[in-house]
């Protein structure tokens, strides 16, 4: 089933095309790779497919299981594009709070488990002013994953982790597939690409180009 498809898009920004008709689309239960180097529009492509920016032309379809209506971001969607601005002030646990407010259907305690999930200690009284790079990161994953979305799109999840928190992350991406979890990522490790990903798109030249599809994947 094609949770997402992106049909016919282009985009471009102050005259400099970013995407020219560009297709493709994500189905359900599968973990998806899109390489390029900086600055070729994966983040773009994200925002594109999150509803944050729209296409100059063609359109991008979300299957109706995952539209809410009256709203332009999908629902069921966990998202890491551009660092989340946290408060410093308080906690890592705190800060999750508050965003989980906002949609009010996850306890303190599905909180507490998403921080263990991807390594953070939920009590900690660290103040989020005072993290690491990659503690920054895994607050940024647990965020993702806290609401238990079915649908996971991450830009570059790895960045500033340790070797056992990739190792971890990883594992936790390939445990979420085969729970039937859509998993759509960046990242500029070929390994990662290559040990996680069902198929793997590049940018080149404003189109969007498969690169391999794994037919018999054992993720």
């Amino acid at each position: 089933m094609a949770i997402i498809e992106v049909s016919n898009v282009t985009k471009a920004f102050k005259g400099l095309t970013i995407f020219q008709g560009i297709h493709v689309q994500f189905e359900k239960g599968r973990i998806y790779g899109i390489v390029g180097p900086n600055g070729s529009g994966k983040s773009v492509l994200f925002k594109l497919i999150c509803g944050f920016i729209r296409p100059d032309s063609g359109e991008v379809l979300i299957h109706p299981d995952y539209q809410e209506k009256g709203a332009n971001f999908p629902k069921n969607i966990g998202i890491i594009i551009d660092r989340p601005g946290y408060l410093d002030n308080i906690t890592g646990f705190e800060n999750l709070k508050r965003l989980a407010i906002i949609q009010n259907i996850i306890s303190d305690q599905e909180i507490r488990q998403a921080l263990q999930t991807v390594g953070l200690d939920p009590d900690a009284k660290q103040k989020v002013r005072n993290y690491s790079l990659g503690m920054k990161q895994k607050l940024s994953l647990a965020q993702a994953i806290m609401e238990n979305k079915e649908v996971l799109i991450l830009d570059e999840p790895f960045n500033a982790l340790d070797q056992d928190s990739v190792s971890n992350i990883r594992q936790l991406l390939l445990d979420f597939k085969s729970q039937g979890k859509t998993i759509i990522l960046t990242s500029h490790n070929q390994e990662d690409i290559d040990l996680l990903c069902d198929e793997v798109y590049r940018i080149n030249q404003q189109k969007l180009e498969k690169v391999v599809e794994l037919v018999d994947s054992s993720n």
